[in-house]
């Protein structure tokens, strides 16, 4: 009769132990939820079950104490370089790129978008030996070069822009494929950015243009308010030759009639394409990116971009508000893309989270270019969860001191112990 009673104990107590793992206690910014306050995070099957101030560590099989940090939601990083399976030399589709899990979720990013790297001739080699094996959820907007960036010389190639052939791939992976890039396009005409919004109109998809060369011929203000339509995306903002503030220091107006569009913005840092001197003056008016992203290559991953943490951060020291921040590398990326279940919180959505601690001090942030500008806070990554399960855990929240384990702890149940010599 005892042993009936403690067996119903236990699974009584099993049974009120209704989440696989509880955050508790971390500072949440969930910016389409509208929270910007102290909560704990429940997850149950890799989903985000409940949202609460307060929630009893008993209900969870595993409680994770955050307080002190911030919770958001995973990035969204949707300008990245990740189709390295070519291994041609010197190629954004090959070397240049970077394998998605090797930087996504030691930095909190547990979606990406890689920009273009693959064309209509060559996505369908990209998805099978990129997309379709890694961790990290990428997806992907198709080049409307025929072979992507796998030369600078095939990206001028006009006669290989073929809107149609474009189309017809979106719509067989549009599963992974969420719009149309041109990129470096250097000719005087708008063949390469027309060409790409023929394709996304077909697709029903957003284009996302690297406008390449600056030419008098087709000025980047003609872009924005006359090309693009609602929802397309004008990547690196801040590049050097992109034309924000006049003389006087004022944003050109031109920027906010081609945002009333519905044109969005969107950083690309990337290795040579963003400057304090565009930056600094579109962020201190107000004027913010609709998007923060990366362009994570191997011509940036060692600086002065490095990383989402080190952007954000350079958003922050230039004026923006935390929880813009987190809005524009979550919640507004993943709508850009068309995939509104992802960059929030929401019961019910993916439990993709990342964990921040907020650094406090004296941190030097530089453009491409030389430029310099300090700031005080700086975010560093110290978790990152994808469908509930964590895979980068930097100062081992959560695990226990070794020495309170048991005696043979891993040491999986097939396997024993052997005697050290001289015993049996």
């Amino acid at each position: 009769m005892r042993r009936a009673l403690l067996l119903f104990a236990l699974a009584s107590a099993a049974g009120a132990q209704t989440y696989d793992l509880l955050l508790q206690g971390g500072h949440l910014i969930d910016p389409k939820n509208g929270i910007d306050a102290v909560r704990d995070v429940a997850i149950r099957a890799g989903k985000v079950a409940a949202v609460a101030e307060n929630i009893p560590p008993s209900q969870a099989r595993k409680t994770i104490g955050v307080k002190g940090l911030y919770l958001s939601p995973g990035l969204v990083d949707i300008h990245v370089h990740v189709f390295h399976t070519t291994g041609v030399k010197d190629a954004w589709a090959g070397d240049n790129s970077v394998a998605p899990d090797s930087f996504s979720f030691r930095t909190g990013v547990t979606t990406m978008a890689d920009a273009g790297s693959s064309g209509w001739r060559n996505f369908e080699t990209f998805r099978h030996t990129v997309i379709d094996r890694a961790r990290t959820r990428v997806f992907a907007f198709i080049n409307i070069a025929g072979l992507g960036m796998l030369t600078n010389i095939v990206e001028q190639a006009t006669a290989d822009m073929k809107p149609d052939e474009v189309a017809a791939l979106a719509k067989k992976h549009k599963d992974v494929v969420v719009g149309v890039k041109t990129a470096h396009y250097e000719g005087p005409d708008w063949t390469a950015v027309d060409r790409a919004l023929e394709a996304g109109t077909k697709a029903g998809l957003p284009v996302m243009v690297d406008f390449g060369w600056f030419l008098k011929e087709r000025p980047y203000w003609q872009l924005v308010t006359g090309k693009l339509r609602p929802g397309d995306i004008s990547t690196h903002f801040f590049r050097g030759p992109v034309p924000i503030a006049g003389s006087d220091g004022k944003l050109y107006d031109y920027l906010k009639q081609a945002r009333t569009r519905g044109v969005k913005f969107d950083v690309g840092h990337g290795g040579g394409s963003f400057v304090w001197r565009n930056a600094a003056p579109a962020i201190r008016q107000g004027f913010y990116p609709d998007s923060i992203s990366t362009d994570l290559h191997t011509g940036s991953m060692n600086g002065p971009m490095f990383d989402m943490p080190t952007t954000m951060s350079k958003m922050l020291a230039a004026g923006m508000p935390l929880k813009e921040v987190i809005l524009r590398s979550t919640w507004n990326p993943a709508q850009q893309i068309g995939h509104p279940e992802l960059g929030h919180l929401s019961v019910g959505a993916f439990a993709d989270i990342a964990v921040w601690r907020m650094l406090e001090g004296s941190f030097g942030f530089a453009d491409p270019e030389g430029g310099k500008v300090t700031g005080k806070q700086r975010l560093q990554c110290e978790m990152t969860l994808k469908d509930g399960e964590i895979l980068f855990n930097w100062n081992a929240l959560g695990a226990v001191d070794w020495q309170n384990l048991k005696p043979d702890y891993g040491v999986r149940p097939v396997e024993f112990l052997i005697p050290p010599p001289g015993k049996k």
